[in-house]
């Protein structure tokens, strides 16, 4: 199905997003003006065409990014930081053109749309706060013959890549660091979703950012515009978000120039209830920790580990809240649930379920493709799921909630505990020793005690495991983008 919208704001606001390559302050079209589609997943019609990048695009936007790095380098910090507020006050501005732009594109509902929206201004706000408190240090040496002076400086040409499911939020958490501590960069936003990041990148023109500091390459084939970046000597820095095979061949790509690399990759988050929680909190935890999203996130709850006391009462209220859910169109402000990103998604998602229900789980509520156009799938309950069931090891990306039971707190953290990831775990307890015995035994990153949301532009995001490497966010992620030099001074 080859469409536009026909709704005159809907129209309005893709009309409006930049369709072709930024290189060097400049809107271009891509070699032979390639273009590929972008779909509306919630009815399979095709949105609009952007420009589709060449190995040669891309070479030319690193060139950019390179030639403007000495200039942005030595920029004053207070300007790079007054240049994120500016972006971050026309971001909140136009709030509502960009939340139905990702709607559009990504198909989540407006109501969370506008709270990404939200949440990714918040990284230009934290991050410009952060451009003028990049600090160094000063210190004696021990013999008393010298002195010790450290500094921080940018690492130079950054590469980004975004994934589809927070197609703005995953751009300012790269992209406000990266400013901030005065890196250039090249962003490849995912094929799905690039017309938030297209936007974005024209609100910060608008804000003042000089022309080269942020490249945009838009391609329907990543691996062939992003390679030859990776393996050029102008590249010091790449930062992905994305799945952890595809982390695995980039770091692989990344040791040939040993670049400074940090990445944010998939995850299996258990949600560990125990029999002593609040069950009613419990289960509003586990809503916000599954269906943020549409369950389309790293951080959503994976694995349910409910302690067989209460396991029953819990999925039941769970069931109850889930099959309770509007699922449609995300445009319509009633609407709870959107669709899938595409085909695959959903394919994957009816095969998991499948393959658990066929190993003895039950459906307590959902099971199924939500009938209609477009990639939906309706929110699922399933228990007894089997350890040995493919939703128990692979990340499930949608509204799947598996439950399963335990009796034992050293079982439940060993199973939870039981994967190649550690992104971030949930639990539930109103037992104050019983939370931080379990919070320091879980093998994660981040952690939820008695709350189902940990995302904060203030607050470290990563991973630990095949969940990835480095953190974004917080203090800390500044210093992704930053290299620490030493200098010794004798004579003294």
């Amino acid at each position: 199905m080859t469409t536009t919208p026909t709704h005159p704001r809907e129209a309005t606001v893709v009309e409006a997003a930049p369709k072709q390559l930024l290189i060097a302050g400049k809107w271009r079209d891509a070699t032979g003006e390639r273009t590929f589609a972008v779909e509306d997943p919630a009815t399979g019609a095709t949105l609009c065409h952007v420009a589709d990048a060449s190995p040669d695009d891309a070479l030319a936007a690193l060139g950019a990014a390179h030639d403007a790095q000495a200039d942005w380098a030595t920029h004053p910090p207070r300007e790079r930081g007054e240049i994120l507020r500016r972006a971050y006050e026309i971001i909140i501005e136009r709030r509502e053109d960009l939340a139905l732009l990702m709607t559009l594109e990504m198909g989540k509902p407006l109501p969370e749309a506008r709270g990404e929206i939200t949440y990714a201004a918040e990284f230009f706000r934290w991050f410009a706060e952060e451009a003028v408190r990049i600090g160094g240090d000063y210190a004696v040496a021990p013999n008393g013959s010298g002195r010790f002076l450290v500094t921080r400086q940018p690492v130079g040409p950054a590469l980004l890549i975004t994934p589809w499911n927070f197609p703005m939020a995953m751009g300012t958490r790269k992209i406000g660091p990266a400013i901030a501590a005065g890196c250039t960069s090249v962003i490849k936003p995912a094929q799905q979703t690039p017309l938030s990041m297209l936007a974005l990148a024209e609100i910060l023109r608008e804000a003042g950012l000089p022309d080269g500091v942020l490249n945009v390459v838009t391609s329907s084939n990543a691996g062939g515009v992003m390679e030859p970046m990776i393996r050029d000597p102008r590249a010091r820095k790449l930062s992905f978000t994305g799945s952890t095979a595809i982390g695995r061949k980039l770091i692989e790509q990344s040791a040939e120039q040993v670049l400074k690399v940090s990445l944010e990759l998939g995850g299996n988050a258990p949600f560990l209830v125990f029999d002593d929680a609040d069950l009613d909190a419990a289960v509003d935890g586990a809503m916000q920790a599954k269906m943020r999203n549409i369950g389309e996130a790293c951080t959503a709850a994976n694995r349910f580990y409910v302690h067989a006391d209460i396991a029953q009462a819990f999925s039941d209220k769970l069931a109850e809240r889930m099959s309770a859910l509007t699922i449609g169109r995300g445009v319509s402000e009633d609407i709870q649930v959107g669709p899938l990103i595409d085909d695959k998604q959903l394919s994957k998602v009816t095969d998991l379920v499948s393959d658990a229900v066929a190993q003895g789980a039950q459906v307590v509520t959902g099971g199924d493709r939500h009938g209609g156009d477009g990639y939906f799938y309706t929110p699922t309950v399933l228990t007894g799921v089997p350890e040995g069931a493919r939703m128990a090891s692979e990340e499930i990306f949608g509204p799947v909630a598996p439950i399963t039971t335990f009796t034992d707190e050293r079982d439940a953290i060993a199973k939870a505990n039981n994967t190649e990831y550690g992104l971030v775990s949930y639990l539930f307890t109103q037992n104050l020793q019983r939370g931080l015995r379990v919070t320091e035994a879980l093998d994660t990153g981040m952690v939820g005690l008695n709350q189902g949301i940990v995302s904060n532009p203030a607050a470290p995001f990563g991973g630990v495991k095949a969940s990835g490497l480095g953190r974004e966010g917080g203090k800390v992620g500044i210093d992704e983008f930053l290299e620490t030099k030493y200098v010794s001074i004798g004579g003294l």
